[in-house]
């Protein structure tokens, strides 16, 4: 009886399960990496090894088959042994055994059992579904650019700031000069001088200056006589102005981006999925995704659950 099978259903739920007489398999648990030179995300891993001296009967693979296979415990570690001195025999003819979706097994010159573990097996359950994918890095972004470039500015001469320095020093005296003189002076004050010695000439500009204050006085009555009290200007109407609803609608952000470019690109990837994706400007510069719009904020709660599964690092903003 082929017993891999129930070697495969325990792998799953334990670190451990030992084949009595002949060897014992163990999960080794390795987490979630990346491999940065290829940009592939590899997923938690439980892989499988092989240790020979755990060769003890546990009770763990004869009790499980004994149950599936409704024989009673006896019978169950018979089928083990049988099968464990039909895996010796081939070895020991020099032939090839093959565990499915476990690993193969080979005996070496000196005559001990080697273990070849299958690499695309994993038994790690929270690794269900998933597969290692690439990912390669946005084009168009280069830190290192940015840096050489704010290297190589020129740094700013100490020359440039003193000569700034010195024409304020030599600027705002002269500004304050220009302001102060015409208020605590008569500089810009028009004034009438009579400097004819000329009686007649005196005389004529007494006449004329007795005929200006005279005019002034008449207009200064005609604009008074125009003037109204307060009181009897009627009141301008109300204008009443109407207000603008407000309209809530809540952008669902997938990305912020400096580069135009990439912003686009993860826009080419949400219309991949389905969605209607919007680049929004943002305050700060930046090149905002959006995966879609919603009237309200309880929608868009709920689709920000489903879009992270894709896109995790989703946010909320309302619009502006």
């Amino acid at each position: 009886m082929d017993i891999t099978a129930f070697i495969r259903e325990l792998l799953f739920g334990h670190d451990c399960v030992i084949v009595p007489g002949f060897g014992g398999f163990i999960g080794n648990y390795t987490p979630a990496h990346i491999d940065k030179s290829t940009g592939t995300f590899y997923p938690p891993v439980k892989q499988i090894s092989f240790n020979r001296n755990l060769n003890h009967n546990d009770g763990l693979l004869v009790g499980r088959i004994s149950g599936s296979s409704n024989i009673n415990y006896g019978d169950a570690r018979n089928l083990v042994e049988e099968f464990v001195g039909e895996l010796r025999r081939k070895l020991e003819r020099g032939e090839k055994v093959v565990f499915d979706n476990i690993g193969s097994f080979v005996n070496n010159q000196e005559g001990n059992v080697q273990f070849e573990p299958d690499r695309n097996a994993n038994y790690h359950l929270d690794s269900y579904g998933l597969e290692s994918f690439q990912c390669l890095p946005l084009e168009g972004y280069d830190v290192r650019k940015r840096i050489i470039r704010h290297v190589g500015k020129d740094p700013v001469k100490k020359a440039s700031v003193r000569k700034i320095l010195w024409r304020a020093a030599v600027i705002i005296p002269l500004l304050s000069v220009l302001v102060a003189v015409p208020l605590k002076t008569d500089l810009f004050k028009t004034k009438i001088e009579a400097t004819s010695m000329n009686p007649l000439v005196t005389a004529e500009f007494e006449h004329n200056k007795k005929a200006v204050d005279e005019g002034i006085k008449d207009e200064s009555a005609k604009i008074e006589e125009n003037i109204k009290p307060i009181s009897e200007i009627p009141a301008a109407p109300e204008v009443v102005v109407p207000v603008a609803a407000d309209e809530n609608a809540y952008y669902l952000i997938t990305g912020s981006f400096k580069s135009e470019k990439n912003a686009v690109s993860q826009g080419n990837m949400l219309k991949a999925e389905g969605f209607t994706p919007e680049i929004v400007a943002a305050p700060n510069g930046f090149h905002r995704v959006s995966a879609m719009m919603c009237s309200d904020l309880n929608t868009a709660l709920t689709k920000k659950d489903s879009i992270s599964k894709k896109f995790p690092g989703t946010w909320i903003s309302r619009k502006r």
